[in-house]
């Protein structure tokens, strides 16, 4: 698949601001910064990057050069990561009249988490990348860690905060995508999947077969399940005939919810136990991200995955 073309982007990006806002809410809640991955064995200087903190500055070599130069030491290390999306129609349960970040879709939540993890990325001068997909991959990107190429990730993350138009059907087709995205990734990352996992085409087994691609190359991976509880397993509806529209395929089905809740959440129980057992198997990170439960369940463990990988 051809790679996206960078192109000009707006540098006051709200999403950008909010991501930082959250990150320095979480990082506050925290004992020890994990922004400080420094050790006392210098290593070698390199140019300082405006914007970042200046407190590794090499003052005595400015006084030589007047140049700014940053020490860099042993334990500073470059990572790669690529963030995958899955934008199907499903992404947006619940329908909200007015999605924000503190009442979120799934979908909207999965972006607002992603722009936070960038946020993270960029403050230690790594590389990211972005995959989006539905029934096939909308956008797949190389990991880079240039101003630009954040500020277009950023961007593209912005476009789907809108985008959501039930009129336009999105299917899921989950285990081809990420199969597709597995092969695109060539060098050893770490991987952060944001998916419901409802694939309206691929079998369980056909899912599970893609998860355990996304370990190809030694890849680490962490798997957000996006879900949103308890609106989704309850399935709580009043004792009377119901009509629900499948948000992907459109189908709609008339029904009472009494005669099918018990099977409903027996089904959905078992899928995700499944999904749990199988990700243990193939040594796959398993979070179970509730939209309710605000963002430190995303970045805590984005940070404790982080560290192993130094």
């Amino acid at each position: 698949m051809p790679i996206v073309e960078q192109k000009y982007i707006d540098p006051f990006s709200p999403l950008e601001i909010l991501a930082r806002q959250v990150v320095e809410g979480f990082i506050t809640g925290l004992h020890k910064s994990p922004f400080h991955g420094f050790s006392v064995e210098f290593a070698e200087h390199r140019l300082y990057n405006p914007g970042e903190s200046t407190r590794h500055i090499d003052w005595k070599l400015y006084g030589k050069t007047e140049k700014l130069f940053v020490k860099r030491y042993e334990e500073e290390t470059n990572l790669r990561c690529q963030l995958i999306i899955d934008n199907s129609s499903s992404m947006y349960f619940p329908v909200i009249d007015k999605v924000t970040v503190e009442n979120p879709n799934k979908a909207t939540f999965s972006v607002y988490c992603a722009a936070a993890i960038m946020h993270m990325l960029r403050q230690q001068r790594d590389a990211a990348g972005l995959s989006l997909f539905s029934s096939g991959i909308e956008l797949q990107t190389r990991c880079r860690s240039s101003n630009v190429h954040y500020k277009f990730l950023y961007s593209e993350l912005e476009k789907l905060l809108d985008q959501y138009q039930p009129e336009q059907k999105r299917l899921t087709s989950a285990a081809k995508a990420l199969h597709e995205i597995a092969e695109a990734i060539h060098r050893r990352s770490l991987v952060v999947l944001f998916s419901d996992m409802f694939d309206t085409e691929a079998d369980p087994a056909e899912l599970f077969d893609a998860l355990q691609h996304l370990r190809y190359n030694k890849h680490e991976v962490i798997f957000f399940h996006v879900v949103d509880q308890p609106g989704e397993i309850e399935f709580d509806y009043d004792n009377r005939p119901h009509r629900f529209i499948d948000m992907e395929s459109g189908e709609v089905v008339r029904l009472n919810p009494n005669e099918i809740r018990e099977e409903y959440k027996a089904r959905l129980t078992s899928f995700q136990k499944e999904l749990k057992v199988r990700c243990d198997q193939y040594h796959i990170d398993f979070v179970e991200a509730n939209i309710r439960m605000g963002f430190r369940q995303v970045l805590l463990p984005y940070l404790v995955k982080r560290q192993k990988m130094k």
